[in-house]
């Protein structure tokens, strides 16, 4: 990976490692509508319309712009039902990157979820994991399984000096396994990185000792790989004992050591789609019959073949440095600008976007009164900034019907790749500054729509007080006739 330095250091930025060859237009409405339409969405940034929205950063999932490549691959897709060329295609570059026996397919991400959970989670058993993500702990609690989190103590805390904040605690991992007895465990999740606590890598050693210890007691260890591209850069440029190994074989060494690999192609291959592959025959048989059931046909698995083509292509592309660093890159410059100016954030930067320390920003907030998800709201209405809550509110209440507190309250900004100008993420900096120094007006919020399950995607909630027209009104007397 290339060093690039400007001649004045003032002016140091990421620098792009692409043209832009195809653009969107994008709108950014007045104040006054973006509030109406913050309250037409329940206050919730998922319900609101990608049309209202100037810089959409809710997510990097199945929103990053694909190489020209990708888009050429699309071409040349095989429709066949069964036995798609398009298939073989993304089986041989699954083999090239991970070096796995077995694949099977699924139409993204949780999808892959769903078929581990119903084919290794009983009820009552339990599943250790270095932090949860909504949809995976919803599959494994669903069927009568628990969550374990087994993050080190430093990975909780908003800013410090650990490179790999994600990392398991080796000892609770241990003990824990120790105490349930490894036929209660039914298996070992390694996230690499940390979605829900700021897209926070864990170190390669980490990882690699995690399965050496299941394979010690004989439980099953699953990496999810859907962010491995942003880890594998954090491991390249924050372990030196990495700085000059292979992409290639970092890939491989942890498709060798984990029992299963799963990832969302949605991230890992800037695509559409999903994939569980295995060497393990009898784990890769258990779990065979269940594809046909939920996903389709063992050769696309609800993958149309477009993505599959695009998929395999961007797998490749995924072991470039210079197409890794695009995200980790944009992000610690959000992060680091943002930390400048004086805004609560997670550090160090990680993968995924940058993510606001709602809880620090918004302290007069209880968490009760979701402070993320009043935060995304408010920079909705500051700046046509669509981000994802990250707290409270992505949680599921205990069995009692009493809240679970999240451990941090974030307000993420994804940055997808090769999406956003450096223009962009400065008017993005610019508006949460803006919203940081008048953070005082803004309230919190309560639900009148509250789903079962899985809240954060639909649910509907109400500011408490007027604390949205008083945003508005400043907004007004700061920036005059300004957008």
């Amino acid at each position: 990976m290339a060093t690039i330095k400007f001649y004045n250091s003032k002016e140091q930025v990421p620098l792009e490692m692409h043209k832009v060859r195809v653009v969107q237009k994008l709108y950014l409405l007045p104040v006054e509508e973006r509030q109406k339409r913050m309250e037409e969405a329940g206050n919730n940034t998922f319900l609101l319309q990608n049309k209202d929205v100037y810089l959409d950063m809710l997510t990097d999932s199945g929103v990053n712009a694909m190489s020209d490549q990708q888009v050429a691959s699309q071409l040349i897709a095989d429709d066949s039902y069964a036995g798609s060329e398009s298939c073989n295609r993304l089986m041989k570059a699954i083999d090239e990157v991970f070096g796995t026996k077995y694949f099977l397919p699924a139409h993204q991400g949780r999808a892959a979820e769903n078929i581990l959970a119903e084919a290794l989670v009983k009820p009552g058993m339990v599943t250790m994991m270095n932090f949860h993500f909504t949809t995976t702990k919803a599959h494994i609690t669903r069927l009568g399984g628990e969550v374990i989190e087994l993050v080190t103590e430093k990975g909780l805390e908003p800013q410090n000096d650990e490179p790999f904040k994600g990392n398991f605690d080796l000892k609770r991992l241990r003990e824990e396994i120790e105490t349930y007895g490894k036929d209660k465990v039914a298996f070992v999740r390694i996230e690499a990185g940390t979605n829900l606590i700021g897209g926070q890598p864990i170190s390669m050693e980490n990882m690699l000792e995690v399965a050496k210890i299941c394979k010690e007691y004989g439980i099953v260890s699953v990496l999810d790989a859907s962010l491995l591209q942003d880890n594998v850069y954090f491991i390249k440029t924050r372990d030196p004992k990495y700085k000059d190994v292979d992409a290639r074989e970092i890939y491989r060494q942890l498709g060798d050591a984990c029992d299963i690999v799963y990832w969302s192609a949605r991230k890992l291959g800037f695509s559409r789609g999903g994939a569980i592959v295995t060497n393990n025959e009898e784990l890769y048989l258990k779990m065979k019959g269940l594809v046909p059931l939920y996903e389709g046909f063992l050769t696309y698995g609800g993958m149309e073949v477009r993505s599959m083509e695009s998929f395999a292509v961007g797998l490749l592309e995924s072991l470039d440095m210079e197409y890794i660093n695009q995200g980790p890159i944009f992000i610690e410059y959000l992060v680091n600008e943002l930390d400048k100016a004086g805004v609560p954030v997670i550090k160090p930067a990680g993968g995924l976007g940058a993510h606001l320390n709602a809880g620090e920003i918004l302290p007069h907030i209880p968490h009760g009164q979701y402070p993320a998800g009043a935060l995304g709201a408010a920079l909705y209405i500051a700046g046509g900034i669509r981000g994802m809550e990250r707290g409270t509110l992505s949680e599921q209440r205990n069995p009692d019907g009493s809240e679970r507190y999240a451990e941090l309250e974030l307000l993420r900004l994804a940055v997808p790749r090769r999406v956003f100008t450096l223009s962009q993420i400065k008017y993005c900096i610019d508006r949460v500054k803006w919203l940081y120094d008048n953070r005082e007006l803004v309230g919190g919020l309560d639900f009148y729509d509250e789903p079962e399950v899985l809240r954060f995607f639909f649910g509907r909630l109400r500011p408490i007080g007027d604390w949205q027209e008083k945003l508005v009104k400043k907004f007004r007397a700061d920036f005059g006739d300004s957008l």
